[in-house]
């Protein structure tokens, strides 16, 4: 059964508002005191470094997405590039379950920011449980189609935005605007090696604007809105995050930072007006996570509704009415949700750096292999996007390997585990052809 999508459904401030939803809130609610953790005081950098990166790797991404435009998105780029083959298969996995994983990351922050207002004993088992609920409530509203998501996506992110905004000025105003670290015993990590893996951590704020080429011909004018919004995307967030970067940078001092790694904004909201401040922020919070998941959920489905499409995964119905996309729908939240219950924020960020960033490399390299003159792309550029992708890579995996070696063996493990799969779906289904 094919997928049948809407073309021309989402406008350009539409498809710019999920964009920014999903990277706005995976990036500096779940994201900022993780990477200060690494960077140390140079964590506003890492964001801008990490945008400089992610605007070589949209280069890509663009270029592929403007000549075809397309529903699945990068699957779509990778069968460009390798064909149906495992490549394609196991790099368009990856990519699917970094999205899962960056569902959960949020969900997780939602339910992390929500119990900075309530007085509870036992948090451990609150925080998933807000979680999964919030990926459940996504999942309701996916159903109900784009038009209702495209006007969620778009309130909400004036809401966001303009919320955080706010929060960084008055962080801003209380720290007299000195745009100087707050001072303090930062973690020994605050090395090169320290900065280059709290860049690749960052790099995950900004990976959204791939939900943009998710989207595909469901953009209007995808030809010239996709690029438009992917742009106009990274630049909106760059701006919010070093905002909000000086203004934590300047109100906690990175051992604070530490501290509250999981819930940094809210901390920093307290300096300035209090317990309102801490309000406010979780309030900002939680629209931010749960708007952000709602464009996170829309893109995976989709992409895992068009890697079904094109025989590239094993698809079953489990007795489930509805069409394919339904069905991709319950296997995200299902998945997204066991990941939220049994991984912490440090966990699925790490797992998420490292499955985007392999996949990434992959987009790069075939598209400078065997698309570059079609779709008009210069090798330079492409290039310079995996020589970077490598570099924070290479940094990240040293120093989580040196912390939490388990997260980066089952990281590992699941990358060979999903080419693997292919190889073996893939082969299995030839043969099973041949014999017909």
């Amino acid at each position: 059964m094919k997928e049948h999508y809407k073309k021309g459904s989402l406008s350009l401030q539409g498809t710019i508002a999920m964009g920014t939803g999903v990277m706005i809130g995976a990036g500096i609610f779940a994201l900022t005191g993780q990477v200060a953790e690494f960077a140390g005081p140079l964590f506003p950098a890492a964001f801008f470094i990490a945008a400089i990166i992610s605007g070589f790797s949209a280069y890509s991404y663009i270029m592929v997405s403007r000549k075809y435009p397309s529903a699945g998105g990068i699957a779509m780029i990778l069968d460009k590039a390798y064909g149906a083959s495992a490549v394609t298969g196991g790099a368009a996995l990856l990519m699917a379950l970094s999205m899962v994983i960056n569902e959960s990351l949020v969900a997780r922050t939602f339910g992390t920011y929500v119990m900075q207002m309530v007085e509870v004993d036992d948090k451990s088992t609150w925080v998933p449980a807000l979680a999964v609920g919030l990926i459940i409530f996504a999942f309701l509203v996916n159903i109900a189609g784009n038009k209702l998501i495209s006007r969620i996506s778009i309130i909400t992110a004036i809401l966001k935005i303009g919320g955080i905004v706010v929060f960084a000025g008055l962080a801003l105003w209380a720290s007299g605007f000195s745009f100087e670290p707050k001072l303090g015993n930062a973690p020994d990590q605050s090395s090169w090696g320290g900065f280059l893996a709290g860049v690749a951590l960052a790099i995950l704020a900004y990976k959204g604007f791939t939900t943009i080429t998710n989207s595909g011909d469901e953009v209007q004018d995808p030809e010239t809105n996709v690029g438009r919004s992917i742009i106009f995307s990274l630049i909106i967030c760059l701006i919010i995050y070093l905002l909000v970067s000086f203004a934590v940078a300047s109100t906690l001092s990175i051992d604070e930072i530490s501290a509250a790694k999981d819930y940094a904004l809210a901390e920093a909201a307290r300096p300035s007006i209090g317990d309102y401040g801490v309000w406010f922020t979780v309030a900002i919070a939680i629209i931010a996570t749960a708007s952000g998941l709602l464009a996170s959920t829309f893109a995976v489905s989709r992409m895992l509704a068009m890697l079904t499409d094109m025989n590239l995964i094993p698809h079953s119905h489990f007795g489930m009415p509805g069409d394919i996309q339904k069905h991709t729908l319950v296997y995200t939240v299902v998945l997204a949700s066991v990941l939220a219950v049994f991984f912490d924020l440090s966990r699925i960020a790490s797992m998420g750096a490292i499955f985007y960033l392999v996949m990434d490399i992959i987009v790069h390299w075939g598209v400078l292999k065997h698309l570059r003159d079609d779709v008009g792309a210069r090798p330079a550029i492409l290039v310079t996007a995996i020589i970077l992708d490598l570099v924070v890579l290479s940094a990240f995996l040293v120093m989580k390997g040196a912390e939490d070696q388990m997260i980066v063996i089952l990281s590992v493990s699941g990358i060979l585990a999903a080419f693997a799969f292919e190889r073996f779906y893939l082969s299995k289904k030839r043969t099973g052809h041949h014999q017909h």
